[in-house]
């Protein structure tokens, strides 16, 4: 018999949620993650994937991940301090830190545990750290496992930023101080302020942290965000995914020797959880091959993003600051948001509903993620039902 406590409690939290549309329902896809993906028998345009660049479905990382299985087999068997770390690890850290014009770098199982495992290893209960309010959750997760005295400031506010490292620093009351930012915001698609952010820093002796996950494979050529801003030997940690542009599943932390030294002792989702799979590491590092070799993927990436800006912004959708492929519709009430990305669905489009707690009440979106695997031909396919829906609801 199961606790009676807990089924009242999700009963009345789960029809709460469906009441204010802030319920979230799973669409299993029965196909890959591609620019057109099949759900419940139908086809649809997706622009829902973080696969930037089209790398998921890429035959050359399949061929790889295939070799890697034949040689390796399926899963690493330990974790990474037992004996857990193959070959192919070391060699995905070389390329990581070569990708990032950092001196090593470190892999873990996903951009999330970066987080968990990087905040947590550094920072504690006697230092401070200053948050940009909106980053990612893996970041707020990652300072609260910490238990540093976690200060947030204004979004890309560098006043009030400035105004809280120097309180901060000043006080006395702290060890070490830290400062973390999401280097392009997922939800909104702005960039980081990284040069005034560096020089606060600099002034105030603050570590540098950047979580890049939406900005590595997009930014700077594909080396992300610190490398767009020319800042590569000025920001201690680099948090990157390989999840994203990457195309697979992991993450990994960039920075000095001696940084990722003491990540290898000291952080726990490396000391505790069985490593990247054989498949998924030589996957990511084709995908890094191709990255380095050239730009045409990231080149197709923004070309494809600037058209469907445009093409929305011109219809009369509120897209925001955005300065990257990242597109949010921002539509604002939740229960409108979840009804236009149900009729997008019914049209051909699969656009998902963002909203609370993803993003603040009232401020609920469809985020559009073009990839450079979109012909332009879906993308003027997409637009046009954009626009058929939006008046259809009463949004543009």
């Amino acid at each position: 018999m199961t606790s009676k406590t807990l089924d009242a409690f999700l009963k009345e939290n789960l029809e709460d949620l469906k009441g204010k549309g802030l319920y979230n329902v799973i669409d299993p896809l029965e196909s890959p993650n591609g620019p057109i993906i099949k759900i419940n028998g139908r086809e649809l345009i997706n622009l829902s994937s973080n696969n930037y660049l089209g790398l998921a479905t890429d035959e050359r990382l399949k061929k790889a991940a295939i070799d890697a299985i034949n040689k390796y087999g399926v899963g690493a068997g330990a974790v990474r301090t037992i004996n857990g770390t193959l070959e192919l690890h070391v060699r995905l850290e070389e390329k990581l830190a070569q990708f990032k014009h950092t001196e090593a770098a470190i892999a873990y199982q996903s951009g999330f545990n970066c987080n968990m495992a990087a905040i947590s290893a550094v920072m504690d209960k006697n230092d401070a750290i200053l948050s940009d309010e909106l980053n990612h959750a893996s970041i707020i997760d990652g300072c609260r496992l910490s238990r540093a005295k976690i200060i947030r400031y204004n979004h890309s506010d560098m006043e009030d930023l400035r105004a809280k490292a120097k309180e901060a620093t000043e006080s006395g009351l702290y060890n070490k101080v830290m400062v973390i930012t999401d280097g392009v915001f997922s939800m909104d698609g702005d960039i980081a302020k990284l040069p005034e952010i560096v020089k606060i820093a600099e002034e105030f002796d603050l570590i540098t942290y950047v979580d890049d996950a939406h900005g590595s494979g997009v930014l700077g050529e594909g080396a992300g965000t610190v490398k767009h801003f020319g800042l590569s030997d000025k920001i201690d940690f680099q948090i990157g995914t390989l999840s994203k542009a990457i195309g697979v599943v992991g993450g990994y932390v960039a920075g000095k020797k001696d940084l990722i030294d003491w990540l290898k002792v000291r952080s726990r989702p490396f000391l505790f959880s069985t490593s990247l799979t054989p498949a998924d590491v030589a996957a990511s590092m084709e995908a890094i091959d191709i990255l380095m070799e050239s730009t045409e993927l990231n080149q197709k990436l923004w070309e494809n993003a600037n058209y469907l800006k445009a093409g929305l912004k011109k219809l009369g959708f509120n897209i925001g600051e955005s300065e990257t492929p990242i597109t949010p519709c921002i539509i604002g009430d939740e229960m409108k948001t979840q009804e236009f990305s149900k009729k997008l669905n019914e049209a051909g489009v699969y656009a998902k509903s963002i909203v609370f707690p993803t993003v603040p009440k009232g401020t609920g979106r469809v985020r559009n993620m073009p990839s450079a695997a979109h012909t332009k031909e879906m993308l003027d396919q997409a637009i046009t039902i954009y626009e058929k829906v939006g008046k259809e609801i009463g949004v543009i």
